[in-house]
């Protein structure tokens, strides 16, 4: 089965919407545009449609069925399902992919373990299915990208998602060098080869969109995505380099004591380092270099460098995010930080602005790119 799954990440897909979070259950999904919640209670039923037909629905069952291998079992039986379920393991918790092929339907759905349980009780479990008119092959990326956006409890937001795990387990973790003289960290052994083909797989979804109404949406989520991704898999890297750039002005939670001052020079030091990689461009896939690849080899492009910069001050507690330009064809840092030069307006923040090319020091933009309304802010906490 794995190896059919492994196959459908690579398919292409049509469309996008918005987050939706469950503050009973603490779960979140973030769906591609184009959903419309037409049915459920806003609780523990939820149903959507979605462009070509797909339909998605996600029910939480609570203490319902003593084990998830029961409830696979009855959905399968209620649905009269053919396909086949495999089992295994998400950051600690249960879960399951399943296979659907019933009636003149097909898809896939996912089971995961909520928060909530009660010693000596099943804990409370989520189910989400898929589906759409079978032999539409067209749509079996869109269900893998909806599944692998659930987020089943808050507070885990940075991780990969449930599906990019199942198919790529991470393996063993190993101390690897860093693209940084004398500076290493916990690698695990399939995170560079996970993240480039999740990086690839979202690519072709964004693609989609590159040119409709939705494009921000669309560019927006696809960041994201490769954001939550990328985060804990460098997660160990992005905090040896900030002790390694910040040494005793890092307190024992990983945040800057002397904040105003520490801030500003560690920003300059990761936005130097990242200045330093090598030029990379990949016109034939995605054009963005995994952050697993940037960290170890120092090499990508503008907005791998970009999130990469924003990944390492996260890590020193300093929010940081990212604008990009599809008529500059640029990609850019940005911190909520002290210091001077030019600024982003966002959210309600003024951002300070990181070149992540060449050699200019931060705040500093060029003359021909300068025009703010032409970047589109892309948040990521």
């Amino acid at each position: 089965m794995k190896n059919v799954f492994l196959f459908l990440l690579f398919l292409p897909v049509l469309a996008f919407a918005e987050a939706l979070h469950s503050p009973t259950w603490g779960f979140s999904v973030d769906l591609p545009e184009g959903y419309d919640y037409v049915d459920g209670n806003a609780k523990d039923q939820f149903s959507f449609s979605g462009p070509g037909g797909v339909q998605f629905d996600m029910l939480v069952y609570d203490r319902t069925y003593a084990s998830m291998e029961d409830l696979v079992a009855d959905v399968n039986r209620r649905l009269g399902n053919q396909g086949i379920a495999d089992f295994f393991v998400y950051r600690d918790r249960r879960a399951a992919i399943v296979e659907l092929a019933f009636g003149d339907m097909a898809g896939w759905g996912l089971c995961l373990e909520l928060r909530g349980s009660t010693p000596g009780s099943p804990p409370p479990m989520l189910l989400a299915l898929s589906y759409c008119e079978a032999g539409r092959s067209d749509l079996d990326l869109f269900h893998m990208s909806s599944l692998d956006s659930i987020i089943p409890v808050e507070g885990e937001a940075y991780y990969p998602g449930p599906i990019i795990e199942y198919g790529f387990p991470r393996g063993e973790a190993k101390r690897t060098p860093l693209a940084l003289s004398g500076v290493s960290a916990m690698i695990y052994e399939n995170d560079e080869e996970a993240s480039q083909v999740l990086i690839e797989r979202e690519f072709l979804i964004f693609k989609q969109y590159a040119h409709s109404d939705f494009w921000r949406q669309a560019w927006t989520r696809y960041y994201q995505f490769i954001y939550r991704d990328s985060f804990g898999r460098i997660a160990d890297a992005a905090s040896a380099l900030v002790q390694h750039w910040a040494g005793n002005s890092v307190n024992q939670s990983g945040s800057l004591v002397n904040r105003t001052e520490a801030q500003l020079d560690l920003a300059k030091k990761a936005l130097r380092w990242v200045q330093g990689f090598n030029y990379e461009r990949n016109f034939d896939g995605s054009d963005f270099i995994s952050l697993v690849t940037a960290v170890t080899q120092g090499r990508g492009d503008c907005d791998s460098r970009a999130m990469l910069w924003a990944i390492i001050l996260a890590n020193a507690d300093i929010r940081a995010a990212m604008m990009i330009s599809p008529n500059y064809g640029h990609a850019m840092g940005l911190a909520d930080i002290g210091g001077t030069g030019a600024r982003f307006d966002m959210d309600g923040t003024q951002w300070l602005v990181a070149e992540p090319n060449g050699t200019v020091d931060i705040g500093l933009i060029a003359a021909d790119m300068s025009d703010m309304e032409s970047w589109l802010g892309i948040l990521f906490n």
